[in-house]
């Protein structure tokens, strides 16, 4: 009575099928498995087996059939015996045809053996202590236990970084989107601010669908580039006398009730417009590398000098001299760090995760919104923590203060 038939009954049997049979027949190893377990890391990396959500339901419609919460072990029984109207039921009334087409695609996949027997029916017989099953195999789930667990750790670590890198595009895009508006309020507007706004438009429909990793990353480069084009219109040198005094701030804001003519402007001040960057990053890092932080590297800051003085006028009035470099609001910005409240461990703590300019950008912004934040060591770490993950820019918050300046 040791015989059990493993050829099924009126079915074709390919290579496949009887190399996931020749596998599930070594013996089941000791050591039990939780059958949920088993069925939660199948469903995360149902896509590597070319598996269905529904094929996964209907594997779990039949894991059910086996008693208690253990699959394996010295003594387990690991045959199934349903039949297809008691599997449908338990499936909430799916067709038998389209149960007996998922049950072909889990058999294929290996995932599940058929056991027949000579009549085709499913069945269980005992002979005294022996007990002679014929239905549905479940000890693949057992002896590739491992197999399924490793697949369902790549796919969540896939669906990390497929994650990461879509809020990475867009916190770009919304970097983009806010310089391309800030540069064209201007004095000097080049064309290219529309082409940076029709950008940021475009990347956020194309973000409405589900891009896969190649997608996101091609995007990302393109950002990339955008956003380096941006910073060499808007960052200024050191030597550069720009409109970021009390005065000329003051110009920028009321520019709308100006009749200076622009085009003068713009000849008056070609270098200007477009001029290099102060402090470039690891000429070997990519434009985007900035939105993902490390401690040992110093990267762009996330939005330009004569911005964040723009938007952030009270930090001004802590200088001697006019702030006129990253260098000099960095100074400053060390000078007020402990005025705010805010101790040693979290402004480090910013610089690591977020750069030095970006650091002092953001406690300019602060400062400015000083009577509104209860805590601000707090609220500095959780922004520097946002940083860290890669889900903080700085633009944002500059854009908010010249908005509410302006209405």
């Amino acid at each position: 009575m040791g015989y059990i038939p493993v050829t099924p009954f009126r079915r074709t049997l390919d290579a496949a099928v009887l190399a996931h049979q020749s596998y599930a027949s070594r013996d089941l190893p000791c050591d039990a498995i939780d059958k949920w377990q088993v069925l939660r890391d199948l469903a995360t990396a149902r896509e590597a087996y070319e598996l269905s959500d529904r094929d996964i339901t209907v594997l779990q419609a039949l894991v059910s059939f086996s008693p208690g919460a253990i699959l394996g072990g010295p003594e387990a029984g690991l045959v199934v015996y349903p039949s297809n109207q008691t599997i449908c039921d338990r499936l909430n009334g799916m067709p038998s045809s389209t149960m007996r087409r998922h049950l072909s695609r889990l058999v294929q996949a290996g995932l599940v053996l058929r056991r027949d027997s000579p009549n085709g029916k499913r069945f269980a017989r005992r002979y005294g202590a022996e007990k002679v099953a014929f239905g549905f195999d479940l000890s693949p789930l057992v002896t590739r236990f491992d197999e399924f667990k490793v697949a369902a750790d790549a796919a969540r670590h896939a669906a990390a970084e497929l994650q990461r890198k879509r809020q990475t595009v867009s916190l770009m895009r919304r970097d983009i989107a806010n310089l391309a508006e800030f540069g064209a309020t201007l004095p000097c507007v080049p064309a290219q601010w529309d082409r940076f706004s029709d950008l940021a438009r475009l990347t956020a429909r194309d973000l409405r669908r589900k891009l896969n990793l190649a997608e996101l990353t091609a995007l990302e480069i393109t950002l990339g580039d955008a956003i380096f084009e941006l910073h060499t219109y808007l960052e200024p040198t050191e030597t550069d006398e720009m409109g970021i005094s009390e005065s000329q701030n003051e110009q920028h804001h009321q520019n709308s009730n100006k009749e200076t003519d622009k085009s003068d402007l713009a000849e008056n001040m070609p270098e200007n417009c477009r001029v290099p960057l102060t402090e470039k990053a690891n000429p070997h890092d990519t434009p985007s590398a900035q939105y993902t932080q490390s401690s040992d590297t110093e990267y762009l800051p996330k939005s330009p000098l004569n911005m964040v003085l723009s938007a952030c006028r009270e930090i001004q009035t802590y200088s001697e001299r006019p702030i006129r470099s990253w260098r000099d609001l960095e100074v400053i910005s060390e000078t007020i760090s402990p005025m705010m409240g805010i101790t040693p461990s979290a402004w480090n703590h910013a610089k690591q995760s977020m750069g030095r300019q970006e650091a002092a950008a953001v406690l300019s912004a602060m400062l400015e919104r000083f009577t509104e934040v209860r805590s601000h060591g707090a609220y500095l770490r959780h922004l520097s923590d946002k940083a860290a993950l890669g889900l903080f820019s700085s633009s944002s918050m500059l854009m908010a203060l010249l908005h509410r300046e302006a209405t």
